[in-house]
């Protein structure tokens, strides 16, 4: 690599020589580290990086036979931060994971809406659907032993409050979001491990992309804590995130694909009662 940079153009040449070094195994750093010694200012050296080794890990997926990756609802952590303004509302970064993309936000919803949330909800619950995606519609499913309803988006001020911090929070358009789903779980109730992209193999699936394409991130919202149980588990990275009343666990997944590490799943509730709040993410307008 050359030792002179006049412009500090990332050249054909540079991204060859990136991705030569993480095929090496060197890790970021010292990738990182031998760039700034040879004049490359930090900014545009972390920039080249993760552009080149973005485009490089996705085009070695596509040739795999992996669908394409999209874009997907991203929260602003490029610089460690403890909290982030979400308009109305300062929301903590409790905890972050990379790949898959997973955070732990704190302090999301405060306990005066979860309590809202859950009353406006009860008179409306019945048993959870799951999308059937054979035909498109919804069916029960014995994987998923919960009560639940949703909300319309945007169906009254509370809801159309949340939807605008959710919204900044992860830097998605309120429009792309599925109405806010309410979802019960008493003593023994658990929803098994799953994926929530539609698969592109079923005939259903069609029909249900018209609606505003593939689901592209999560926000799981604690309402009420279960004595014991009740955790979101992630099955393929060994992480499960405790159900903690005001926080909320977020993930994204670029591609209808396992290789997205995204298998989740609600731990059996084994003592009390738990209750939470979804909102599913969509690519384009969720009509």
């Amino acid at each position: 690599m050359s030792t002179t940079v006049s412009k500090q153009q990332v050249t054909p040449e540079l991204r060859k020589w990136i991705v030569e070094q993480a095929q090496a195994g060197h890790g970021a750093e010292s990738v990182l580290k031998a760039m700034l010694a040879s004049g490359w200012s930090e900014e545009v050296a972390v920039d080249a990086m993760e552009t080149t080794l973005r485009g490089h890990l996705e085009s070695q997926a596509v040739a795999q036979g992996l669908p394409p990756g999209v874009p997907v609802p991203d929260p602003d952590l490029a610089e460690s931060p403890l909290y982030i303004d979400a308009g109305d509302r300062r929301v903590g970064v409790l905890q972050s994971m990379y790949n898959p993309r997973v955070v732990v936000f704190g302090n999301l919803l405060s306990g005066e809406e979860c309590e809202q949330l859950i009353a406006l909800a009860t008179p409306r619950l019945a048993r959870s659907l799951t999308v059937a995606t054979k035909t498109g519609g919804e069916e029960v499913n014995a994987d998923r032993t919960s009560n639940g309803m949703f909300f319309q988006r945007g169906e009254n001020d509370l809801v159309q409050r949340i939807e605008r911090r959710i919204a900044r929070l992860v830097r998605w358009p309120e429009e792309n979001g599925e109405g806010l789903q309410i979802l019960q779980y008493g003593p023994g109730a658990e929803y098994k491990p799953h994926y929530d992209y539609f698969d592109p193999n079923e005939p259903g699936t069609p029909t249900i992309l018209k609606r505003g394409g593939q689901r592209v991130g999560t926000l799981v919202m604690y309402l009420a804590e279960p004595e014991k149980g009740g955790g979101t588990v992630f099955p393929d990275v060994h992480l499960e995130v405790a159900p903690k009343r005001g926080n909320a666990v977020f993930f994204s997944y670029d591609r209808a694909h396992p290789s997205t590490r995204t298998l989740h799943g609600g731990a059996p509730v084994l003592q009390g009662e738990k209750w939470i709040a979804t909102k599913w993410l969509r690519e384009r307008r969720f009509e």
